[in-house]
């Protein structure tokens, strides 16, 4: 449509040009030719503009709500992060009674959640493990009957970190003790409590107990 209404312009144009008429009797006689298509072109120019107008502001909308989203999900990812460095549990053996002794070494499992935040421990396992990188403080505290051999060990993975011991004795009722560490691990790193074959220690609520808190993370 658009050459066409260029080629009767030039058509028109070039006629009244030809009568070497002036600039504005020209335009004028177009007009006159022409009133609707005229008045067309008039008005889709101003719809072109104001089209661009709606375009622009669109665009402008467009890269704002992109911007805030980006600024969510940057928020959401802090939120996330934050919620990922607050980790502590701390747990006791529960139930009543001896645990062991065993003839192999046993991982202790301390199923009576005090707090778990981060949900880092298992208390169906017995181990902890590390969500992110940093440095750690565990605790561990055992209560046992003094006739028998308590021997326990704080394990990082594999490798024995800290332990607590007592010997068997006639004279001793009752033997408690623990130890302590503090720890820089790795994520997936494993921290947990290892009693040593032919060793025991009582179960309850209160008194044999395995705790550990992200300090800094790295």
């Amino acid at each position: 449509m658009t050459f066409s209404v260029w080629l009767l312009v030039c058509f028109c144009g070039l006629t009244l040009g030809q009568d070497v008429l002036p600039e504005t009797e020209v335009a004028t006689e177009i007009e006159s030719c022409f009133p609707d298509m005229c008045k067309f072109l008039k008005e889709f120019g101003a719809m072109k503009a104001k089209l661009e107008t709606v375009e622009t502001k669109l665009k402008e909308k467009s890269e704002a709500l992109e911007t805030r989203q980006t600024e969510t999900e940057n928020q959401v990812l802090e939120l996330k992060k934050k919620d990922a460095t607050n980790i502590a549990f701390s747990a006791a053996t529960g139930g009543s009674g001896s645990i062991g002794p065993f003839n192999t070494d046993t991982i202790i499992i301390y199923r009576k959640l005090i707090i778990n935040v981060g949900n880092a421990y298992n208390q169906h396992t017995g181990i902890f493990v590390a969500p992110v990188p940093g440095i750690y403080y565990f605790t561990f505290f055992y209560h046992a009957g003094g006739s028998q051999i308590v021997s326990l060990a704080l394990m990082k993975n594999s490798e024995t970190v800290v332990t607590t011991s007592d010997h068997q004795t006639s004279h001793d009722g009752a033997d408690n003790g623990g130890n302590a560490a503090l720890l820089q691990l790795q994520q997936g790193d494993q921290v947990y409590v290892r009693m040593y074959a032919n060793s025991h220690i009582w179960q309850n609520d209160y008194l044999t107990t395995f705790s550990g808190v992200l300090l800094r993370p790295l």
